[in-house]
C-alpha cells in the first residue's frame, strides 16, 4: 500500500469512528479533548460533530491553519505528555488521540503513557478515540466498523 493509500485510509477510518460516536453512540456530558491538533483539520471536523462541546487541544506548539484554531483559551501547548496530566480527572465525554508518528520505537514510548492519560481524562461511559491502540483496564474496545481495516484506528468506551 503506497503510503498515500495508507493515509487515507486512516483519515477515513477516523472520521468514520468520530461520526459513529456522533451518530449512533451519542456522548456524555464533557468536554472534548483533542490529543494532537496537528494542523486542525481533525479539530475542524470535532467541531462540525460537537459544536455544543467545548473542545481543548493540546500539541507541542501551535500548527493549525488560522481557518481551523482554536480560540486561545481552548489551547493547550507544551509537552502532551505533561500538559495532559492537568486534565486526568476532568471527565471529559470524549478524547480523540492522534498522535501516532508510524515509528514503532517512538510510538512504543508514547503507548508508556498515553492509554493511562486517556483514560485518567474521560468520563466514566466516555469515548477514546485513537490512531495507537490504547491497552487500558478501565477502556473497553469497541466492535471493528465494516469501513475500517483491522488495526488501522480504535475506539474504546471507559468502564
Amino acid at each position: 500500500m503506497s503510503r498515500l493509500d495508507s493515509f487515507i485510509s486512516r483519515m477515513t477510518a477516523q472520521r468514520d469512528i468520530l461520526n459513529h460516536v456522533d451518530q449512533v453512540l451519542g456522548l456524555p456530558a464533557g468536554d472534548v479533548l483533542e490529543v494532537g491538533l496537528g494542523n486542525g483539520r481533525t479539530h475542524s471536523h470535532l467541531r462540525q460533530l460537537f459544536s455544543d462541546r467545548r473542545i481543548i487541544a493540546f500539541d507541542r506548539q501551535m500548527g493549525a491553519h488560522k481557518t481551523e484554531a482554536p480560540e486561545p483559551e481552548d489551547v493547550v501547548l507544551g509537552e502532551i505528555k505533561e500538559t495532559g496530566l492537568g486534565f486526568v480527572g476532568s471527565n471529559a465525554a470524549l478524547v480523540h488521540a492522534d498522535i501516532g508518528t508510524g515509528y514503532p520505537d517512538k510510538d512504543a514510548i508514547t503507548l508508556t503513557w498515553l492509554p493511562q492519560m486517556v483514560a485518567g481524562m474521560l468520563a466514566k461511559g466516555g469515548y477514546a478515540v485513537s490512531g495507537l491502540p490504547l491497552e487500558h483496564a478501565d477502556l473497553e474496545a469497541l466492535p471493528l466498523l465494516p469501513t475500517v481495516e483491522e488495526g488501522r484506528y480504535f475506539y474504546y468506551r471507559r468502564r
